[in-house]
């Protein structure tokens, strides 16, 4: 197995991973606007459903806006953030929004912008506005071999139950940076005491854009690495993951390569960490065509002009 890494013949599979995590069809969305801007995409059905709300949203063919009037609030952000949440309080009692989180993400045209409203984020598919999270890859050397802490996700989480994750993942909520949130996912999901979470290296950043049942998720993952000590062993705390388990690259590979078990943004992360630890190789066929993938916002950046 390692000659055949390191000689770039693996199986021509791992571009799967990436297709898979990219799907979607446009004709499928309309345009969503707030402040003049285009934020994100709303499929039709939704569409028409929010048009029940016309001191809210003004609806037609060609695209969904939030209100102006909420932009001539004393606090727009505010204003637009409280109109979108008691819709979204209808339509989860309706049974519309699952998986609630009680948890607020910042909405905004670029991530380094200031926010122009706040959502629920089991409600971000549902406007096709981008989301941002972050992974750690904790990996562990010994000698000149190279293994993967993999977690197992608990059978309880609203999104891919029992499906396997990084060591530690999470959203990016409002009001807390990259790193910090980095070092705090690290303690509740994995144990990592904080003197040790923050030896993690910021190692860059990939894209997708997934069509689902409810919507569209133009997401970014913001990825963190992070060498773990041998005798160090993840123990979780906030009750998200079912085990841990640290495997051999060979086996890491394998099993992203040649199967769904990895939650399918998880195995974006895996292969990007392939990538930069020299598993997949130069020459490996898919290679060009995988950094390419892994960074390629698809829908989102095709439709609004960006990289």
């Amino acid at each position: 197995m390692e000659a055949a890494i390191r000689q770039g013949v693996l199986p021509v599979s791992f571009l799967d991973r990436v297709r898979e995590a990219n799907r979607h069809d446009p004709a499928h969305f309309r345009p969503f606007y707030v402040a003049g801007q285009h934020l994100g995409f709303v499929k039709h059905g939704f569409a028409e459903t929010l048009s029940r709300w016309p001191e809210v949203f003004r609806v037609n063919s060609q695209g969904v806006w939030l209100h102006q009037d909420l932009d001539r609030a004393p606090d727009p952000v505010a204003a637009r953030s409280a109109a979108l949440r008691a819709v979204l309080a209808e339509l989860r009692a309706a049974g519309r929004v699952p998986g609630w989180r009680d948890e607020e993400y910042p909405i905004n045209a670029a991530f380094h912008e200031a926010p122009l409203l706040t959502l629920e984020r089991a409600a971000v598919p549902l406007f096709g506005v981008p989301g941002y999270g972050v992974h750690l890859n904790g990996y562990v050397c010994r000698g000149d071999e190279l293994y993967l802490w993999v977690g197992k996700r608990s059978m309880s989480k609203p999104t891919d139950p029992g499906k396997l994750d990084q060591v530690v993942a999470g959203g990016q909520p409002v009001g807390l940076g990259l790193f910090d949130n980095m070092v705090k996912e690290c303690q509740e999901e994995a144990g990592i005491p904080e003197v040790l979470a923050r030896r993690v290296r910021p190692v860059g950043a990939i894209g997708y854009c997934l069509e689902t049942e409810q919507g569209l998720r133009p997401d970014v993952i913001y990825c963190f690495d992070l060498e773990l000590p041998e005798d160090f062993t993840p123990v979780n705390v906030d009750g998200e993951v079912e085990g841990f388990y640290l495997w051999p690259i060979e086996q890491v590979i394998e099993t992203v390569r040649d199967s769904d078990a990895f939650k399918f943004n998880c195995a974006l992360v895996v292969i990007d960490f392939l990538i930069r630890h020299g598993c997949i190789a130069p020459e490996h066929p898919e290679y060009l065509a995988l950094q390419a993938g892994l960074r390629d916002r698809g829908l989102w950046s095709r439709a609004l002009g960006r990289a």
